[in-house]
């Protein structure tokens, strides 16, 4: 087993801006690695019991929210093999069809990736400090409950 680089070469960012994969797929490039496992979450125009949703809004506890995931990212680096990880999440308005989320990780082989990326993606929709709110026309509600996307 090659052992993991170290924390400092991963890749964390939450902000408005759009997400790319290109980027998520540029910033786990390495050398070690034999695969890359890449996640995008996109918003959709339905929820459970509710058609028409034209947009998400996303907000986040902006002093620790990066904190909160580079230490999940630190918790899968104890776990798997990882070469590099990249995790960027959109705050803001994101409309139907944008991506709201992306998870990127490389390792030496595919089972550790794949491991890795549905690991980072599981917790962080479930501990990182993000709060959704789904708007269609004519109201709008904060989702208190995550439905079981997977």
């Amino acid at each position: 087993m090659v052992p993991a680089l170290q924390a400092g070469d991963d890749f964390i960012e939450v902000s408005e801006t759009p997400i790319g994969a290109a980027p998520l797929l540029a910033a786990v490039a390495h050398p070690r690695s034999g695969a890359t496992c890449l996640f995008l979450g996109t918003v959709r125009e339905y929820s459970p019991g509710r058609e028409g949703v034209t947009h998400l809004e996303y907000e986040a506890y902006s002093e620790t929210i990066e904190e909160k995931i580079g230490e999940l990212v630190n918790e899968a680096r104890r776990t798997w093999p990882l070469c590099r990880a990249a995790l960027a999440h959109r705050l803001g308005r994101v409309p139907v069809g944008e991506i709201s989320v992306g998870v990127a990780v490389s390792a030496p082989h595919r089972d550790e990736a794949f491991a890795a990326a549905r690991f980072l993606i599981d917790e962080v929709k479930a501990k990182a400090p993000i709060w959704k709110k789904e708007h269609w026309p004519g109201g709008s509600e904060w989702v208190t409950e995550q439905p079981d996307d997977r």
